[in-house]
Formats: structure tokens, C-alpha cells, sequence
């Protein structure tokens, strides 16, 4: 494939970058970007770096770079009612972009080694569900994950119609993978140092492409005492939503549904971002390691260079068109419209997932 994209200045203007480069091809999976702000997911000293297309580690804590999780959303052909594993899920960013996608009745599930890793994750969750606007916009299935070695998981587990491992997977490992997955179900995984989409076409056929070169950290394989058995992951149990829930989900699609009817664009009240101009980059066919991952890396001509400064008066003139625009706040329909039913406080609260905006 191509390079690496440039970097962003936000999380929208790395969505731009990465659906430019044709790394995010289809609407719902930019959608789930955009809706998920990357630096939320980054520790405060490191913000900085969120919009470069670079993969991020800090202890246990690690982030793959936005191409190869674009990669992996537009592989996984997610549908609306669909099961989702993800394994090595790690800061959850991605199970919480899948969850948008499959709804909330699809199922989603992590697993992950480290279990400071898990509380990260989870703390990243409800501060999405509470904090973010986004989240009013969607319906998800919300991610529930659990700590454990993937290469752990107990044999009577049930089957999922979408995997994801986030690590080097050995090849004697490969079938194992495989069995976690329904037949007509899709398993994406970096193998042999290329990320690949494995579909399930029968009970004992399976199709395999390659996407794109990577190069992960193998998946981590805990060393026992000889005839020591190592304690079995349970996967989350796939349980039925309460009524409670169900109601929940209707009464806030039913809202939803009737605003966008009565005034389609109410509350889009943020004028929008001019993008600065670009000049098109030739890319140059190379990778370098950074970290534990095998990056594209963009390469410019010294013709191109040149042209990018020819047109730097003209970028400059753009940004102080729109350095004066005021941005107003934008405003949270869905919530509007919950806190002006005649409901007691505590359903309103509880229809609002208890949110703090």
C-alpha cells in the first residue's frame, strides 16, 4: 500500500487524511472515527501525538497507528446485530468504535492480558458514555471485557461472527483462532507479518487474503511449571437484555427518530472547519519500525516541497479568513428532548445513562 498520512491537527482533520489516502472507504466506519475522539484515549502528556498516524505505547498501555485500525474496521465488514471478539482489546478504542456499528444488539467482547489495562479501558468507556455528544448520535452495544491470556480461552466458549486479535499471531496458533469463529464469520489478525482477513466459509474451509504488511508484537505465551494447566479465560456470557434496557433503547430511538423528522437540522450549529488547502503528495512505497509495528512512512519530492511552498501565502490567507468565526456550542437534541418529558428525575437520569453533560 501506499504511505503513511500526514498528520491532523484534531481528530476530524485526521479522518480527512485518512479517508483521502482511502485508508476509511465506507460512511458507517467514518462515522465511528469521528465519533470517538483519538487523544481521548491518550494520557494527558501525550495528546500531543494522538493525530499522527503512529502507533503509541506507554507501559502496558498501547494504541496501533489509525491506518492499520481503519484497516481493520473496513476488513471486518460490520453489520448491526453482529458478535464481536476482541482479542488483546487493550484500551477498548476500537471495540468502542465497533460497538456504534453493531448496535445494541449486537454482542461485544474483549479480552485482555494486563489487568491495569482493563480498568483503563473501562474508565475510557463511561467517560465516552457520560462526557462525549457523540454518543446521543448512536446506539451501541457497549463492550465488556475481561482479563486473560488469548491464547487461554476456555474450549466450550461460543463462536463469534467477527474476531480481532491486536498481536503477532504464530502460525501453529492459527486454527485456533479459527475455531472461535460461526461459519460465514470473518477473523482479521496479523500473521506471518501481514495483517489478514480470514473468512469462514464452511465447517472445515476457511478464505484468506492479506491486506497489508504490519509487524505486531506476538501474542504473549505465560510459562508454567511442567503439569502445571493454566487457569481457562471465560468469555463474557451473551445474555439478554432486561426490559428496563430494551425500553431505554426504544424511547431514546423513538426521540431520535422524531427529531431528525421535525427538523433535520437542528442542533448542527458549528459552522464548518475549512480545511487548510494540500498539495497532493506522490508516496513512495516504503515502511519503517516503529516500536513493535512495521509503519508506511510518506516520502515528498523536492517538486513537491516547492509547490507546498508556492501556495503557502494562499494557506495562510485561508486561516486568518476564519481565525475571527465564533463556534458555537453545539447543541444535544436527543438530551434536550429527554429533560423536557414529564418523567421523574431518576428515569430521565436513567434514559440520559446517567451523563454528566
Amino acid at each position: 500500500m501506499g504511505g503513511a498520512v500526514s498528520a491532523g491537527e484534531d481528530n476530524d482533520d485526521l479522518i480527512d487524511n485518512l479517508k483521502e489516502a482511502q485508508y476509511i472507504r465506507t460512511d458507517k466506519v467514518e462515522q465511528a472515527f469521528r465519533a470517538i475522539d483519538r487523544g481521548d484515549y491518550y494520557l494527558d502528556d501525550y495528546r500531543d501525538n494522538a493525530y499522527k498516524d503512529l502507533a503509541w505505547k506507554h507501559g502496558n498501555i498501547h494504541l496501533s497507528a489509525p491506518c492499520i485500525y481503519s484497516e481493520v474496521m473496513e476488513a471486518l465488514k460490520l453489520q448491526p446485530g453482529l458478535s464481536f471478539l476482541n482479542l488483546g482489546s487493550g484500551t477498548g478504542y476500537l471495540s468502542t468504535m465497533v460497538g456504534l456499528i453493531i448496535g445494541p444488539f449486537g454482542v461485544n467482547h474483549g479480552v485482555e492480558l494486563h489487568k491495569d489495562v482493563v480498568e483503563y479501558a473501562r474508565e475510557k468507556l463511561d467517560d465516552f458514555i457520560k462526557n462525549s455528544n457523540s454518543f446521543d448520535k448512536f446506539e451501541i452495544c457497549e463492550p465488556v471485557f475481561v482479563v486473560g491470556n488469548c491464547l487461554e480461552i476456555s474450549t466450550d466458549s461460543h463462536q463469534y461472527d467477527r474476531i480481532y486479535c491486536g498481536a503477532g499471531v504464530q502460525k501453529d496458533h492459527e486454527n485456533y483462532m479459527k475455531v472461535l469463529l460461526k461459519i460465514g464469520g470473518i477473523l482479521v489478525m496479523p500473521i506471518e507479518d501481514q495483517l489478514t482477513q480470514i473468512t469462514r466459509t464452511g465447517q472445515c474451509s476457511w478464505e484468506s487474503k492479506n491486506i497489508l504488511a504490519v509487524s505486531f508484537a506476538p501474542l504473549v505465551q505465560q510459562s508454567r511449571a511442567d503439569g502445571e494447566k493454566p487457569d481457562a479465560v471465560q468469555l463474557p456470557p451473551v445474555t439478554v437484555r432486561s426490559l428496563q434496557d430494551l425500553s431505554r433503547i426504544y424511547i431514546r430511538r423513538t426521540l431520535r427518530e422524531l427529531s431528525a423528522e421535525e427538523s433535520p437540522d437542528k442542533g448542527l450549529k458549528v459552522p464548518q472547519k475549512r480545511k487548510r488547502r494540500r498539495c497532493r503528495r506522490r508516496r513512495i512505497n516504503t515502511y519503517v519500525f516503529v516500536g513493535n509495528q512495521l509503519i508506511p512512512q510518506t516520502v515528498e519530492s523536492e517538486e513537491e516541497e516547492q509547490t507546498e511552498e508556492e501556495h503557502k501565502e494562499v494557506e495562510e490567507e485561508e486561516e486568518r479568513d476564519i481565525g475571527d468565526i465564533e463556534i458555537l456550542k453545539q447543541v444535544n437534541v436527543l438530551r434536550d428532548q429527554i429533560m423536557a418529558l414529564p418523567l421523574p428525575e431518576s428515569l430521565k437520569a436513567y434514559l440520559l445513562y446517567y451523563r454528566e453533560k
